[in-house]
């Protein structure tokens, strides 16, 4: 069985608990009644509490949590909230007995993973800490193998996150030996004789009109598209709805790369058009692509953001090698061509784009504006020699008409 679940905690001993995706609106139904049951403080009398005993604990957040007594130690009793996993020292004030919502299973499932044995045969302290840091609250792929003997035992599981097999990865940072570290290639750590590659957008049909964002300018005419899935077009093409499911799982799969940068090699081998990750200004990781070596000493390369379309020169400290599975996402930014217009002759602005001089910074600016941030649309043209389109604004115009209209630009038929 597979399915998707968020991890609520790591427990002292490399427990993973669970919570399945399944479960959220029934454990936030529960919750829900639990603060309507359950109001003010704890249990203000005394009592005599036992190992095992239901409770219901007031947290950190003021909420009510079913929780069971773990250990009684004095005025203080260490409790397990039943359905999160995590193990807590609570005052006794800040519990109440209860035979209330006992009969409910908890919603957090206690996991081990599959065939994987920790260095020591347990987990050290750091590993633990790092499994904490890598997966608390975030949602991962959760692949049953094993039932365990008791239903009170842990599951064994393999856990995928962004694609990559936790237990590979695990061993991969010497944490543990894991019986199947098949995918650990996947990590990109090995660099093999063929050269990776990213695929390309495919494109809707030529003629048909389709929603667009634009997320680079290189002049007025050659700009950067991405295929807007949040547009509000009355029906979406076959090629637009696996575009935005690519781009949903291409953001998940980056997230947890910028959780892992670190572990990741930098790059040694500079070819043009490798593939790699390459850190934004943002301080964040995305694709990226080598275009060339702009200073040796220190070394600056040249990348080109292939999801985006823009270029940043950066220093070697900042490209790592690709996890091979990000390769599979085409890219997102597609260059194109804009119809319609071509640069002013009479355009008498003096700054021009030094790389695109037959354009004036200023028609550069207004084309920034009329794109920016808008609801675009886009119809294809032709495929080659070059992807050119049509380009319409929020209100259905074409876009370079501002342009024109400013004697920026001129009709080209």
């Amino acid at each position: 069985k597979i399915f998707q679940a968020v991890v609520s905690c790591i427990g002292g001993d490399g427990t993973i608990y669970i919570i399945p995706k399944l479960f959220e609106t029934a454990l936030n139904k529960l919750m829900a009644e639990m603060q309507n049951t359950f109001k003010g403080l704890g249990l203000l009398i005394p009592y005599c509490w036992k190992k095992g005993e239901a409770c219901v604990v007031r947290g950190s957040d003021t909420l009510w949590y079913r929780a069971k007594i773990i250990e009684v130690s004095g005025s203080t009793l260490q409790v397990q909230y039943i359905d999160r996993g995590y193990i807590e020292s609570i005052p006794q004030c800040h519990l109440y007995p209860t035979t209330f919502y006992t009969g409910i299973p908890p919603f957090c499932i206690p996991c081990q993973l599959y065939k994987t044995l920790p260095i020591g045969n347990f987990w050290q302290q750091d590993a633990v800490d790092y499994l904490q840091e890598l997966l608390k609250n975030e949602e991962v792929e959760i692949h049953v193998k094993e039932l365990p003997d008791n239903p009170w035992g842990k599951l064994s599981i393999s856990l995928y996150f962004g694609g990559i097999s936790l237990s590979s990865f695990m061993a991969y940072q010497k944490y543990c030996v894991a019986e199947d570290c098949q995918d650990i290639q996947k990590l990109g750590v090995f660099e093999g004789d063929l050269s990776p590659s990213y695929m390309l957008q495919p494109l809707p049909v030529p003629g048909e009109t389709f929603p667009v964002t634009v997320t680079h300018l290189v002049s007025p005419k050659e700009v950067y598209i991405c295929l807007d899935s949040s547009g509000n077009l009355t029906k979406h093409s076959a090629t637009e709805r696996a575009a935005s499911c690519d781009s949903e799982s291409l953001n998940k799969a980056l997230k947890w790369c910028n959780k892992i940068v670190k572990t990741l090699p930098h790059l040694t081998n500079f070819k043009k058009d490798l593939p790699c990750l390459a850190e934004y200004v943002d301080g964040l990781w995305y694709r990226a692509k080598l275009l060339s070596v702009t200073q040796l000493v220190p070394v600056q390369i040249l990348v080109q953001f292939v999801d985006y379309g823009t270029y940043l020169v950066a220093p070697t400290s900042r490209l790592r090698h690709i996890p091979c599975h990000l390769l599979k996402y085409p890219v997102q930014a597609v260059r194109v061509l804009l119809a319609g217009f071509r640069p002013a002759s009479d355009d008498k602005n003096v700054e021009r784009i030094p790389y695109s001089p037959e354009w004036s910074l200023k028609a550069l600016w207004t084309m920034v504006d009329c794109v920016e941030g808008k609801r675009l649309s886009a119809s294809i043209l032709t495929v080659s020699p070059e992807v050119t389109i049509s380009l319409y604004g929020d209100d259905k115009n074409l876009v370079h008409l501002k342009l024109i209209e400013m004697g920026l630009a001129e009709l080209d038929q």
